[in-house]
């Protein structure tokens, strides 16, 4: 185990002091007191609120081990606390376990296994101020800093009571959690966009729920944390089930044009809308409310240290009014409305037909987008339109195109195992308004219009990049973003595959906001429970500086770039940037190598499988991947090159997008290449799906709501790992937006950019590039006889490394 911390702030002891005093763990009595022993045997029973009686604290006293023969209460007669003694007690109150995670003996050096900081020196009452003031921002075996894990014990309940205007508190530059969540407000309003998706006249109004604290009611204004979830107001799984395309389309010849992306360009187009609704009345009070939000466990915890949370489904959800537009600029138009309204600058309503006008009265006009996924890319799509008042996005797993998560390459390739979905399924998904099933039966015919306009857009028959996929590009609209940004991303996220939030992170270079970068080894999840990283406590400085506006230097001391490593558990790297500081070719040989010197000669597969084989991968697909890669009996073994490198003699680190240049020949006029880079070696390696390591055991708040504790575990022995992959349609060898000729058997050259990364090969390791066409996870499935052939003279992988 190792805890990495990222967001413990350097204070100095006049600073140390005087927050120890306003959370209340340096009274009068202790600051004024030399006795060494009696501030510590304080701040110990001031970490017992659940402990109500002297005796219960004294025997909490007795349990806690002072030296390896005596516990606290025998200590203290005699002798006085030092640095051992200070972190053998230490340990214990952060959870960590005697001989399983520390050596009582020799406390200190645990502590830097553990990777927790402690002091150097403990000499006077200074140093022990000092120290304790560190250890309450010193993570517990829990995932939580000791001071959040007291919060969750009741700590904080003393301070619900202060006036308004003494509200909120902060302690190492991060909100305390001093807000009664049992009096939470939640209300519901109806902002009005600028939209009309269904085109029936009307502005389209949108549902808005809202949490605040009740000390809003008495003066406080608090910034928003606002989460736009299609999802939020229920799904259509099995309509959308349903709808999914065909798996085993085959991909057919495309006619040769000679299209230019101008020619394919979104321009946009001021709307013609109807006009604003008249205001019948207004008022400060809502009329509606609702018992429990689909929420994210990151507002949560803010819930309790002084942020309002917003959740807002959009155009086409139900109690909301349009259509589902699956990533278009009405899309972002209606997601940028609920920002406008609690700034200040767009309407809302108290319901739905009296027009009665309200404000957000509550709100100090400062908003943070949060969320994952479609969540995520939501927040993306609004930072890029550069609305005042979005002071920063934590964009997780998030599109940045619409292109890069349904097609690839010129082929339809879908997010991994989820072949036959695309844009018009998940709008269908999302379109919970059918649930009120009135208002459906007086829109359905104008809805299954819309699905047919989003089916002809996507364009299933090419794979092409066109003005549907531009419009859903929000890359073209970065340059707009004026709001700080925090990007989250799965190196192992097959779903939103890593070119999206490597893309974005390159083009956010180019501007003046800053940009925080966190890769995980994980797929498509969350990562604010993990037992290794402080990512909710570095969240916590970041918005307590972003939307409260403390001078806790967030932008500087979080890192720019936090890479998880790959081969070591609990390991996180900073970095300065990410990209490849060098470059190494390596070419592919006759010998099925990947080597420093060109090769001659040809080498060919066929992409058809037996009717048993077939049906049997559509089904199995782990199988497939595991039969491709390092089975050399199996029905893909003609169906497949293999190259590796000779066993690394040094650790290799790829990172950024690798590169393949190859010059190759189809037996048909259509095909396609795809391309797997893998990890070669029997090696225990990290689960990319994480181990629950203690259920419910992440806790926001008292009495409020949990979150389990994870972590990333080493698994069992497997023989490869995937490290990235690339699939290209032979005739979009120039551009996504135009069609090549692709004459049978007649060699061209292409090249192929791979997925993104940042990983490690140890030394003892081989790198593996495994060249294919049918992608049983992602491309359609047509089992054609088609054979492909590679000139090895001309094909060769370009790999990014860091140092």
């Amino acid at each position: 185990m190792k805890i990495n911390q990222f967001a413990h702030l350097v204070a100095d002891a006049k600073t140390k002091a005087r927050e120890l005093n306003q959370i209340g763990f340096l009274n009068c009595d202790v600051q004024h007191n030399d006795d060494l022993n009696h501030i510590w045997i304080q701040f110990i029973l001031a970490c017992l609120p659940h402990l109500k009686t002297p005796a219960a604290k004294k025997a909490y006293l007795s349990d806690l081990l002072a030296t390896p023969t005596l516990d606290v209460v025998e200590f203290k007669q005699s002798q006085t606390v030092d640095l051992k003694t200070f972190y053998l007690v230490a340990l214990q109150l952060l959870d960590f376990e005697a001989e399983t995670d520390f050596d009582i003996n020799d406390p200190l050096s645990s502590m830097d296994k553990l990777g927790l900081y402690h002091a150097q020196q403990l000499n006077d009452r200074t140093d022990l101020i000092n120290a304790l003031y560190d250890l309450l921002c010193t993570q517990t075996k829990h995932g939580q800093t000791l001071l959040d894990r007291l919060a969750a014990l009741g700590y904080f309940t003393k301070f619900y009571e202060l006036p308004a205007i003494k509200k909120p508190l902060f302690f190492n530059g991060k909100a305390q959690p001093i807000f009664d969540t049992d009096k939470l407000i939640r209300e519901v309003v109806y902002v009005e966009a600028a939209v009309d998706s269904d085109h029936d006249g009307k502005l389209d109004l949108l549902k808005v729920e809202i949490i605040r604290p009740k000390d809003t009611e008495h003066g406080l204004k608090v910034p928003v944390l606002y989460t736009a979830s299609p999802y939020n107001q229920g799904t259509n799984d099995s309509l959308g089930a349903k709808m999914l395309h065909p798996a085993t389309a085959k991909l057919t010849h495309k006619t040769p044009t000679t299209t230019s992306y101008t020619d394919i360009k979104f321009e946009a187009k001021a709307p013609n809308l109807p006009p604003k609704r008249e205001v019948a009345g207004r008022s400060t009070r809502a009329e509606e409310t609702f018992d429990r939000e689909l929420s994210y466990t990151l507002n949560d915890y803010f819930l309790a240290r002084g942020f309002g949370v917003v959740y807002a489904a959009g155009i086409g959800t139900r109690d909301s009014e349009g259509f589902r537009t699956c990533g278009s600029q009405e899309e972002t138009s209606s997601t940028t409305a609920i920002i406008e309204w609690l700034t200040g600058k767009r309407r809302a309503f108290t319901n739905r037909s009296e027009n009665i006008e309200i404000k957000a009265w509550w709100c100090n006009k400062k908003v943070a987008m949060t969320g994952k996924s479609y969540l995520g890319t939501l927040a993306t799509a609004a930072a890029t339109t550069g609305i005042e008042g979005l002071e920063t996005i934590i964009s997780e797993a998030a599109i940045s195109s619409w292109y890069d998560y349904y097609r690839d390459g010129g082929l339809v390739v879908s997010p991994d195992g989820y072949v036959g979905e695309d844009a018009d399924v998940l709008a269908q998904e999302c379109f919970s308004r059918r649930k009120d099933l009135a208002q459906y039966q007086k829109i359905a015919t104008k809805w299954q219009k819309q699905l047919d306009l989003l089916f002809a857009g996507q364009d299933r028959q090419t794979g092409n990049y066109n003005r549907f996929w531009d419009e859903r590009n929000y890359l073209n609209n970065v340059a707009n973003i004026k709001c700080d940004v925090v990007l989250v991303h799965g190196l192992n996220d097959w779903n939103v595959k890593p070119r999206n939030v490597f893309n974005l992170y390159q083009a956010l270079q180019e501007l003046p906001v800053k940009t925080k970068l966190i890769l995980h080894q994980g797929q498509h999840i969350y990562i604010n429970n993990f037992q290794s990283l402080d990512f909710t406590d570095m969240m916590n400085l970041w918005l307590s500086h972003k939307l409260y506006g403390i001078d806790n230097q967030a932008t500087t001391v979080l890192p720019d770039v936090l890479i998880q490593d790959n081969v070591e558990p609990d390991t996180w790297k900073t970095y300065s940037t990410w990209q490849a500081l060098t470059t190494t070719k390596l070419w592919l040989t006759q010998a099925g190598k990947l080597a420093d010197t060109s090769d001659t000669g040809t080498l060919s597969f066929n992409d058809q499988l037996t009717p048993k084989a077939f049906a049997k991968y559509q089904v199995e697909l782990d199988l497939w991947k595991n039969d491709l890669v390092s089975s050399e009996a199996s029905p893909l073994e003609k169906a497949r090159l293999k190259f590796q490198t000779a066993p690394l003699k040094q650790p290799l680190i790829i990172s950024g997008a690798p590169k393949l240049s190859v010059n190759m020949a189809c037996s048909a006029d259509h095909g396609l290449l795809s391309f797997m880079l893998v990890d070669l070696g029997k090696a225990k390696r990290l689960n990319e799906t994480p181990t629950v390591l203690e259920p419910k055991g992440i806790l926001a708040g008292y009495n409020w709501r949990e979150n389990d504790l994870v972590e990333f575990t080493l698994g069992k022995a497997t023989p490869f790992k995937l490290i990235s992959k690339g699939h290209i349609n032979l005739q979009n060898r120039t551009e996504l937006w135009r069609n090549d000729e692709l004459l049978a058997d007649k060699f061209y050259q292409l090249e192929v950019t791979l997925q993104p990364t940042h990983y490690q090969l140890p030394a003892g390791r081989r790198l593996g590039l495994i060249v294919y066409a049918t992608d049983m996870f992602g491309t359609l499935r047509g089992n054609e006889d088609i054979s492909y052939i590679l000139d090895l003279a001309k094909c060769y992988l370009e790999l990014p490394q860091a140092n």
